[in-house]
């Protein structure tokens, strides 16, 4: 999987705190920002304001965790799936923005399905 990313910073927490990966980071001119295990004999320094930036991407996927459709795989073709992520990720800001956690109209299951729904039609395709 690292073999085909080029990111400037890996942000990982203290689990992959391993000379390996961290080598390997460093040999292709990553900068890892992973917190140094309490354990270890020489800690390295890491950008902890950077580090905060991970709380945001784990609380993304945690309001992304609860559309049910995603949360349990609702739909068979992965690109229904993702059609599906990429409908939530519009969402999500939105609902932010506005400061609701609901829809006005529809919940977001029902809206996540119709969308679907449209999509497969448009392609021609049958729900099963």
């Amino acid at each position: 999987m690292l073999d085909e990313a080029d990111p400037q910073a890996l942000i990982g927490d203290k689990a992959y705190d391993a000379d390996a990966l961290i080598d390997l980071l460093t040999e292709r001119g990553v900068d890892p920002v992973i917190p140094p295990k309490a354990n270890r004999n020489n800690q390295r320094a890491c950008d902890y304001p950077l580090y905060c930036e991970r709380n945001l991407i784990e609380r993304f996927f945690n309001k992304l965790k609860h559309f049910r459709a995603i949360a349990t795989r609702y739909d068979k073709l992965a690109r229904n799936f993702l059609a599906g992520i990429q409908l939530a990720c519009v969402i999500i800001p939105a609902q932010l923005k506005t400061g609701s956690n609901r829809l006005p109209w529809m919940t977001r299951s029902t809206l996540l399905r119709t969308e679907t729904a449209r999509a497969m039609s448009a392609v021609g395709q049958k729900r099963i």
